[in-house]
């Protein structure tokens, strides 16, 4: 099985060890993965902005980069969410639709593809799940509570697996954090307030970490908690299931 690791912009400056906690989680698990060297942004930010027709280059370099592999995987739900919607390249269609077939958010490609029913991890802390919207609602990693569908969760399945961890939701399970891309930028003050209103919900339960599959949010949320001075810290869902603590 031939794997590309996609490591988005987030956590590629800001937490390379999410990416490295990935590689060497995929590696333990059997499969043989390749960092393809020239990958960049995958356009998101400007899709997002309303200005997906600038991302043409960043396609034209994804396709190039990642183009033959069996599967794609990358720690960030947002970002493969927007490959999979958006990635578009009119010299090369055909290994462009490949892609978006290919590629797969890490929670389920463990859960989906590997089928994995244990995991050698320990994570003897208190953690609160974070369901990130582009996961839940585009991915469809959990289960949403506005639809009246049995309830799922890839990110707890897999928790759940790791000795030690004492897992708890928030009362709103799936609300959103209000980081969503460039909003936390252009509406700043609603974007934090949403934050804050995830992070009272979390410790209220008296989490000593909050984790979900999007760095982004986790650090739009870490941002508000070091600025409250709170003791929660924030963990990707990759650095738990690679923990041996």
């Amino acid at each position: 099985m031939k794997v590309a690791l996609f490591i988005p912009c987030y956590i590629d400056q800001f937490y390379p060890n999410v990416g490295i906690a990935t590689l060497q989680l995929l590696e333990k698990l059997g499969c043989n993965v390749t960092f393809p060297l020239q990958q960049t942004c995958c356009g998101q930010p400007m899709a997002n902005s309303g200005f997906a027709s600038l991302s043409k280059g960043c396609d034209v370099n994804f396709v190039k980069n990642f183009s033959g592999f069996d599967y794609i995987v990358a720690p960030s739900g947002s970002c493969v969410l927007h490959v999979k919607e958006h990635l578009h390249d009119d010299k090369h269609p055909g290994e462009a639709l490949q892609i978006r077939n290919a590629i797969y958010e890490l929670t389920e490609f463990l859960t989906d593809i590997l089928k994995v029913e244990s995991i050698d991890a320990s994570f003897p802390y208190k953690v609160g799940l974070h369901n990130s919207c582009h996961g839940q609602r585009g991915l469809h990693l959990s289960s949403m509570t506005e639809r009246m569908l049995p309830e799922f969760s890839k990110p707890e399945q897999l928790l759940k697996m790791v000795k030690g961890i004492e897992l708890s939701k928030p009362k709103r399970n799936d609300e959103c954090c209000g980081f969503g891309g460039t909003f936390c930028v252009f509406e700043e003050a609603v974007s934090v307030k949403m934050g804050k209103d995830r992070i009272s919900e979390h410790e209220v339960n008296e989490v000593d970490y909050i984790t979900g599959g999007d760095t982004s949010c986790l650090m739009h949320l870490e941002g508000i908690l070091k600025r409250q001075g709170s003791n929660t810290k924030t963990i990707h869902i990759a650095e738990i299931l690679n923990s041996l603590l």
